[in-house]
């Protein structure tokens, strides 16, 4: 029996596949007005902003990344964007092979399943499409809430949505966001996935100095989780 109750899953570089940034978004780009390379540097240093929902609705956000990048997109350009983003970010997901069958061997052992993702407005429109969503018994989107990782509240949320303790969670993921340390600073195991693809992932804010246990698959993780007492 596992001494854990909890397995916490970060989702893209986790349940996915590294991420890359596709041709739609470039397409997008030009359509509201502004260079791709240009508004992919926007993007790119205002993630953690934008995934907090600083600047508003899905809509106001991506008017505030166009006007950053030189753009000035009319309403009805703003109004399509808004779901084709939606369809270029699902169009850059990649499930793991195993990402399916790892999240039912952990719920056929009695344990209950979470998501924290830092991520912005796209995630929650295209998550429940995906083959994942109904083995995940609590999402938390930064945001929705509010805050990203490392932030202790992003991992209390979880935790209070289950009703569970930190010190019974294992937290996974490739290490972003330094999600890692702020697991394990809140009680919580955390395990990096170290999958070989991880090497082109689009990542911000590496967990550079996290030296604690690591995967090379979600599949491994099961064994991690059968062991008793915890892991330290």
């Amino acid at each position: 029996m596992s001494a854990y109750r909890t397995v916490i899953f970060d989702f893209f570089g986790t349940l996915t596949r590294s991420v890359t940034r596709g041709p739609q978004h470039a397409d997008i780009a030009r359509r509201l007005g502004c260079d791709p390379e240009v508004i992919r540097g926007v993007l790119d240093r205002t993630f953690h902003s934008r995934a907090r929902g600083t600047f508003g609705s899905a809509e106001a956000t991506l008017r505030w990344v166009s006007e950053q990048a030189g753009g000035r997109p009319r309403p009805e350009q703003l109004q399509a964007a808004v779901p084709a983003r939606v369809d270029a970010l699902r169009a850059d997901t990649r499930l793991r092979p195993d990402a399916v069958s790892a999240l039912t061997a952990v719920k056929a052992r009695g344990l209950s399943t979470a998501l924290i993702s830092d991520c912005t407005h796209e995630l929650p429109a295209f998550l429940p499409s995906l083959p994942v969503s109904d083995l995940l018994d609590a999402r938390v989107f930064s945001v929705e809430v509010g805050f990203c990782k490392p932030d202790p509240r992003i991992y209390r949320a979880a935790c209070e949505m289950l009703g569970v303790r930190a010190e019974e969670c294992v937290y996974v993921g490739d290490g972003g966001s330094r999600e890692l340390t702020g697991a394990a600073a809140v009680g919580m195991t955390p395990v990096r996935l170290n999958a070989p693809d991880l090497a082109d992932h689009l990542v911000f804010d590496r967990d550079n100095n996290f030296d604690g246990p690591a995967i090379d698959s979600l599949t491994d993780l099961l064994t991690l989780i059968d062991r008793t007492p915890a892991l330290v």
